[in-house]
């Protein structure tokens, strides 16, 4: 798949992102520890379990459609469930210190199959839901896995398919009583009030002042009842600015964005006389982000902002002509700003938050319903769906809570192969990705999948990484890219791209190095690739594999000289994989399916 170049790419990427818009906390948590207390609920399956809630009142037309898909998780009064799940049940998860809530689609396997001792787990890849696991009745893997007596679970992972946050029907319910102006300055206003009352709470005493208070007479004699809203709405957007980045993002993008928005600004003001004044305005606010986030600083933001105004206003009245409309200029700018604030905070997770909290929270939850004898499970991992548990069995040593493991076009190190993923991944740069929070992979493949196969066959490229020639039905494989793809945290492929680094993926801090501990492991794996896989080559995954004790792995490469040929989704919904690939894993998962003391 071609690559726009450099700021191309990422007006696309931001342009895309910005309709996927929520809040949510994170909470963070160790894979390894013990399992706080499940919330257990089963929603909107088929059997007797209890939808969740219905919410105050429907959600806006207008709300987001990552607000659509909760609507739908959640649409179940009379337990149906909705019509994109195609499982025999669907669950709900919590995540514990978190909002979230993971979609799980459960396959029973029919009384005729052979009895497990063990369920099974599938994960899927970066940016992907259950789709790929069960594309149609006659191209499902979770399907054919219940089939052969496997309890499956194929798990949503945060921000994928089904998966929704607790809080997004009441936010989504919240929203559509409001007016557009009256609810920016609502919501805006509860971001920015939770500040750190005037007093130390430590010691009771009244914090000494040691933040700069302004007496530029210019903001003292500022007419505060002229634009009085845009004046509001300026403040609260520039506090949230501030409150944001200082949680979220590092000084120099901070930077960036506060730049790039005042930049904006600025051309706004015909009379160049004024640019000092803005400039100045500019550097006073940038000085006070950097001190910690209290009433005091809200009120000078305050402030700055009406002098701001000001400024733009007596900017007007200096030159001919004036400049029409510079009012509603300035609050699209200040929209803009508040949509990448609110898209920055919406997908602030990364790969170490799936491993330390998503993926344990779904196996508790699994465990608890399918009840194995000796509390474990087997797992199923399609690309980083694979990354995830090498990573669970790397960190978790010798209890990772799974049986045996199967891994399918995974590694988690890519140095040494010819990986396509080399051109997407900003290697050299991290920050470059910074600048796009999400990247609405979904959305870019959905809008450019339909002229892939038409001259000049630009895009063509993007079905070879997906699956080989001849080895989906066509219909089939616009389902899996038109249906399959959601938004991705920019966080997430950053982690996954130190994979592309000496020492191969590491944790958020840099300090864990998985490949260094997977030498160790006592879990039984077995590592599968295919031979036109461009994304993750045959060398990449025995990259990983040939670190893992001899007598627990087992490696093999799918596809001959003469065909067919295997890409990155076939062995999974290849034509072929059915009756070569299949049965491949159904008996190792047999070896390791017995009941350990």
């Amino acid at each position: 798949m071609p690559l726009l170049h450099g700021a191309s790419l990422r007006a696309l990427l931001a342009g895309a992102a910005v309709a996927h818009l929520s809040s949510f906390p994170i909470v963070r948590a160790s894979p390894c520890a013990p399992p706080q207390p499940l919330r257990l609920r089963a929603f909107a399956s088929h059997s007797a379990s209890e939808p969740p809630p219905p919410p105050p009142s429907s959600p806006s037309p207008s709300t987001s459609r990552v607000l659509a898909s909760a609507a739908a998780a959640c649409d179940c009064e009379e337990g149906a469930k909705p019509a994109i799940c195609t499982a025999d049940e669907l669950h709900y998860a919590p995540v514990p210190g978190t909002e979230w809530r993971l979609a799980l689609w459960r396959y029973r396997p029919p009384p005729e199959a052979p009895k497990r001792n063990h369920p099974l787990m599938l994960l899927s890849g970066v940016a992907t839901n259950a789709v790929g696991f069960d594309l149609s009745p006659g191209a499902s893997f979770a399907r054919h896995m219940s089939m052969q007596g496997f309890d499956t679970w194929i798990v949503e992972l945060r921000g994928a398919g089904l998966s929704t946050r607790g809080s997004e029907l009441a936010a989504a319910s919240t929203k559509s009583d409001m007016s557009s102006n009256s609810g920016v300055d609502k919501i805006l206003t509860q971001k920015v009030n939770v500040v750190p009352p005037a007093k130390d709470m430590s010691t009771n005493e009244p914090q000494s002042s040691e933040v700069p208070v302004l007496t530029d007479t210019n903001v003292l004699e500022t007419n505060t009842s002229e634009e009085p809203q845009l004046v509001t709405k300026l403040a609260n957007a520039l506090a949230q600015l501030s409150v944001t980045f200082s949680g979220y993002v590092r000084d120099s993008q901070l930077r960036n964005i506060t730049d790039s928005f005042f930049d904006r600004v600025t051309e706004l003001v015909p009379d160049a006389s004024l640019t000092s004044s803005l400039e100045e305005v500019a550097d006073k606010f940038l000085g006070l982000m950097e001190l910690p986030q209290t009433s005091a600083i809200y009120d000078q933001i305050s402030q700055l902002s009406q002098r701001l105004v000001k400024i733009l206003g007596e900017g007007q009245q200096n030159v001919s002509p004036r400049l029409f409309g510079w009012q509603e200029r300035l609050s699209a700018t200040i929209e803009d700003l508040q949509k990448q604030l609110e898209l920055i905070i919406s997908y602030d997770w990364d790969f170490d938050h799936y491993l330390e909290e998503d993926v344990p929270a779904a196996i508790d939850y699994i465990k608890q319903q399918s009840v194995p004898k000796d509390g474990k499970l087997l797992a199923i991992g399609h690309s980083m769906g694979g990354i995830l548990l090498y990573a669970m069995v790397s960190k978790c040593g010798a209890d990772p809570e799974l049986a045996a493991i199967v891994t399918l076009a995974s590694s988690v190190d890519y140095t040494t192969s010819n990986s396509s993923l080399k051109l997407f991944v900003p290697l050299a740069d991290p920050a470059e990705m910074l600048r796009v929070p999400a990247v609405p992979l979904g959305t870019l493949l959905s809008t450019t999948y339909p002229i892939s196969s038409r001259a000049p066959y630009i895009l063509s490229l993007l079905r070879s990484q997906i699956s080989a020639k001849d080895m989906m039905d066509p219909e089939l494989l616009s389902k899996l890219i038109l249906n399959n793809f959601c938004t991705v945290p920019a966080k997430v492929l950053l982690q996954l791209a130190t994979s592309f680094r000496d020492g191969g993926l590491r944790n958020r801090a840099g300090t864990f190095f998985f490949k260094e501990h997977l030498g160790k492991i006592k879990v039984p794996v077995l590592a599968l690739a295919g031979d036109e896989d461009l994304i993750c080559p045959p060398e990449a995954v025995y990259e990983t594999v040939k670190v893992i004790p001899q007598h627990l792995v087992t490696y093999k490469v799918f596809g001959k000289p003469e065909g067919p040929h295997y890409a990155h989704y076939d062995l999974v919904g290849g034509r072929k994989a059915v009756h070569e690939v299949y049965p491949c894993i159904i008996e190792f998962l047999s070896q390791h399916d017995g009941v350990s003391s």
